[in-house]
């Protein structure tokens, strides 16, 4: 107990000494120390006023002016730099400087660097064709990822690995599910705990109205016996059936049922995906067996299930049960070797194929460099035109239907002995799309991209610079890959894009609602949604 006490006091002891010794008089004579400042700049004398530019917020190409004094001895000899990116001086007053917005400019602060020093002054705005819907109603969004956001009526209905939204979890839990209307009010679901466990990676529609939710968990609603996606009504709440079980208590009839999720089905790991057509769910992730429940042989407190070995891609029946006839060997009572490694992203084109990209290299047995597209029946399709695919991990991938493009990006440099930047458009028949190239990301990579039907492409990531031109973590680029003018007015973007929906704004423009892992978009704070009007 005394080692254990002096060890306490060990650290604490020692300081209050050390103070001791650099605070306590001495007799001796004090030591001349040099001033730690001496050969240091002396002040220049320059400040910026607190009141706006004129205009308050700048076009590119156009003059704005600064309230600035002290400038006036430095003249020609120092640069002003709107967001990083420098401005040509136009005119010089004691209190003023007038500059020419650069092409280029974006919205950020405004710095001036006279003789070797560098003064911050305010944030100045950037007018053009981006900028954000104030009519959108969000407030303040989600307070963790939203994974995927589907349309549902005149709704949308986002999952994720959120625990609340718009600050609405204080009146009713919100976990990983929620809903907002078309301007983003929020509408209250009955999803009650929803995945209190776990996350939500993907939602679905089926023909009914009823949803596909998956992800990982294990319970929804407090429901347990989930494993990794369940169904639900149009409202949120489990879709849940009473089923009979074996009764080890007679004298109590209650125990010989039970409540459960009416789909009986799932799987031994994480669905990263999930797709449906013809009312058959396809369930693409990393996961190792398909699972399911035999409660004629189960009791309240203790459920049989059976195992199939299913690797990474499964389809399954509107009930949960299993779609024999998709990559499953009928002599062997197993799926087929499948992918080699995980999925990270996939999309369903309009015939029912599957793209699917990751980090695996194989499917099936045969080459499959990180991106592959499947059939209908589970084989891998040899038609698609990827030649030796990328040669380091794909994290995301989308598909307009309208321009017919697919859009990759990752940690790659190359793809089918093409060299890129993280970021290749690809044909529908898996061929690289010559015109577009993307230039040179610097002070970080890119994470997503995606292209409107206008034809323009949104691409966001953690970097700084893109072809020169300060872009921080997002830019709008033409089908070429070249900064798209007047679309690039942003300033700073913090956060990872899940997924693009177009849409109009409340004066009826066109505008994009971005969902995510996004916490600031043009220098303003966002719960992980945002919408963004496209004039």
């Amino acid at each position: 107990m005394i080692s254990i006490n002096t060890k306490r006091f060990v650290v604490p002891l020692y300081s209050l000494m050390l103070m001791a010794a650099l605070t306590m008089p001495s007799c001796k004579k004090e030591p001349v120390i040099a001033d730690p400042y001496e050969g240091g700049k002396q002040p220049l004398g320059i400040k910026f006023a607190n009141e706006l530019a004129i205009p308050e917020t700048g076009i590119q190409g156009e003059e704005a002016t600064f309230k600035v004094r002290g400038l006036k001895p430095f003249e020609g000899k120092f640069q002003i730099l709107l967001n990083e990116t420098e401005a040509e001086i136009l005119k010089l007053t004691d209190s003023t400087v007038t500059v020419k917005v650069p092409l280029t400019a974006s919205t950020g602060g405004i710095t001036v660097v006279a003789d070797g020093q560098t003064f911050f002054g305010p944030s100045f705005p950037i007018e053009g064709r981006l900028s954000i819907d104030p009519s959108f109603k969000v407030i303040s969004g989600a307070n963790g990822p939203i994974f995927g956001m589907i349309p549902a009526d005149n709704n949308y209905l986002m999952v994720g690995a959120f625990s609340d939204f718009d600050g609405r979890a204080a009146l009713k839990p919100v976990n990983g599910i929620s809903m907002m209307n078309s301007q983003g009010d929020f509408q209250p679901l009955m999803s009650a705990r929803g995945a209190e466990n776990g996350a939500l990676f993907s939602a679905n529609r089926l023909d009914g109205g009823k949803l596909i939710v998956a992800g990982i968990m294990d319970s929804y609603n407090r429901r347990k016996g989930i494993n990794g996606i369940t169904r639900l009504n149009s409202d949120g709440s489990l879709d849940s059936s009473k089923v009979a079980v074996i009764n080890l208590t007679p004298d109590k009839p209650l125990n010989g049922f039970d409540t459960v999720a009416t789909f009986n089905g799932g799987v031994s790991g994480i669905i990263r995906k999930s797709f449906v057509r013809n009312n058959k769910i396809t369930v693409l992730g990393n996961f190792e067996y398909y699972l399911r429940y035999f409660y004629d042989r189960s009791t309240r407190d203790e459920k049989r299930i059976d195992a199939t070995k299913m690797k990474h891609i499964a389809r399954l029946k509107e009930d949960g049960t299993m779609d024999s006839t998709f990559n499953f060997n009928m002599v062997t009572r197993q799926g087929n070797e499948s992918l080699n490694a995980s999925i990270s992203d996939a999309f369903m084109q309009d015939d029912g194929k599957i793209v699917a990209i990751g980090e695996f290299t194989t499917f099936n047995g045969a080459a499959a460099n990180r991106i592959a597209r499947i059939n209908e029946d589970g084989t891998q399709d040899k038609t698609f035109n990827v030649g030796t695919g990328a040669d380091d991990v794909i994290t995301s991938i989308t598909y307009n239907r309208v321009k017919r493009k697919i859009l990759i990006t990752g940690l790659f440099r190359n793809f089918n002995g093409k060299p890129s930047n993280g970021a290749i458009m690809l044909n529908e028949d898996g061929s690289v799309d010559p015109f577009f190239n993307l230039g040179q990301v610097t002070g970080g990579i890119v994470t997503f991209a995606h292209q409107l039907n206008s034809g323009k492409i949104i691409v966001s990531g953690g970097f700084k610079s893109y072809a020169g031109v300060v872009r921080q973590g997002f830019m709008i680029l033409n089908q070429n890959g070249t900064l798209a003018p007047g679309y690039n007015n942003t300033g700073t973007f913090q956060g990872l894009i899940s997924t693009v929906i177009e849409t109009t704004s409340a004066l009826g423009n066109p505008a994009v609602i971005l969902s995510g892992f996004i916490s600031k978009f043009d220098n303003k704070r966002v719960g992980s949604v945002v919408r963004v009007e496209i004039k």
